[in-house]
């Protein structure tokens, strides 16, 4: 199938992968930047110079994997809807308390999270994208 070929929902769904891997990986090149600029700094037992690192190693590639998992979407390949789905529901994992919290940027970059991660499951098993990614 070619890739103008597919379905409205599996372009929504490759379209929000894309837009949160863009995301990750832009926080990830922030902190880097954060770091380079102030240094390190927070509380102690999370601002080591091990726990930045990985912080920026797990956002950079997570966002890495989604953007291809949209690429692949994209692109109308079978192999691009389990990244996407397991970035979806880490999204969740992430989102639903951080729509609890107590700040106001952390509560609404949780509901945030939470709409576009449904909205990505949701698109991602509509029935129409199913069948272009068999056919595929």
């Amino acid at each position: 199938m070619a890739s103008t070929e597919a379905p409205r929902w599996l372009r929504v769904a490759a379209i929000i992968a894309l837009i949160e891997g863009a995301a990750l990986v832009a926080y990830g090149l922030y902190v880097i930047v954060q770091v380079a600029r102030l240094g390190i700094t927070g509380p102690a037992p999370v601002s080591s110079v091990q726990s930045v690192t990985l912080e920026i190693i797990i956002f950079l590639f997570l966002g890495a994997g989604l953007l291809v998992a949209g690429w692949g979407l994209w692109r109308v390949r079978r192999w691009g809807r389990a990244p996407a789905v397991l970035g979806q529901l880490l999204g969740l994992i992430v989102g639903v308390p951080l729509v609890g919290a107590v700040g106001s940027v952390e509560r609404i970059a949780g509901i945030a999270v939470v709409i576009m991660s449904i909205g990505a499951l949701v698109c991602l098993f509509m029935p129409s994208t199913t069948r272009a990614l068999v056919e595929e």
